[in-house]
């Protein structure tokens, strides 16, 4: 990075804001924490992004040792973008920043959510019930297109998730980010189905993962008791 860009401070936060502290560059950490994307998968997650100040950020990550450029074998064949091994070391400052601000009501013009958002809180906030078996799901985000499929394996540990949906899930959740984002916490389908969504399998299943979400908001954590909102519950 450019030295006149730089902190120049030999602190380990200053050194760690001279590589990450570019405007976009954590968020494309964040869109890589779940696997690796292609550029226009980068653009659908980060719509406000104009295609050179990601194309800078991508560069600079990359140069950094933060990000790297593979090409995959056919029949794929495309570019993608991974984090390396250090770059992957990013994770919990990214999900503690998320959780922090979370105590802050998100602002009107803070509204879009991106799908590895809404699923990453899934992987940060699951709470695991040991006594209950492995059960693997399949979630569409309708309004993401092809970049909102998952796959989610709830174990007595945590919750995994991936870009990769199981080929026998236990059940099928097809619905929209902001519905998802509604129902995490509560025991109740109906307002998940009475927003659209269609549950294909085992519902429990489902209840499982949406009950045992539980995103913190801003009156669990914010002294001013404001809610944060469906939108501002997410990393």
């Amino acid at each position: 990075m450019p030295i006149q860009r730089g902190y120049r401070q030999a602190c380990g936060v200053a050194r760690g804001l001279d590589i990450v502290g570019e405007r976009w560059a954590l968020l494309v950490v964040r869109e890589l924490l779940l696997g690796p994307k292609r550029f226009t998968d980068l653009q659908q997650a980060l719509p406000t992004a104009s295609p050179n100040a990601l194309s800078d950020r991508l560069r600079e990550l990359a140069d950094a040792g933060v990000v790297r450029r593979r090409q995959l074998p056919p029949p794929g064949n495309v570019r993608v973008y991974e984090l390396t091994a250090w770059g992957r070391g990013l994770e919990p400052i990214v999900v503690a920043l998320g959780t922090w601000a979370l105590a802050a009501p998100p602002t009107v013009e803070q509204v879009f959510v991106s799908a590895d958002s809404a699923m990453l809180s899934i992987r940060t906030f699951f709470v695991p019930m040991p006594e209950r078996p492995e059960a693997t799901l399949r979630i569409e985000l309708r309004d993401h297109g092809p970049a909102g499929v998952f796959g989610v394996r709830l174990t007595p540990t945590g919750a995994e998730v991936t870009h990769e949906p199981p080929e026998k899930p236990h059940a099928v959740l097809i619905t929209t980010t902001d519905a998802l984002l509604a129902a995490f916490g509560s025991h109740d389908l109906a307002r998940l189905v009475a927003a659209g969504a269609a549950i294909i399998g085992d519902p429990e299943v489902v209840r499982h993962l949406v009950a045992g979400t539980r995103v913190p908001g801003a009156t669990d954590q914010h002294s001013n008791g404001t809610p944060g909102g469906t939108l501002g519950r997410t990393v």
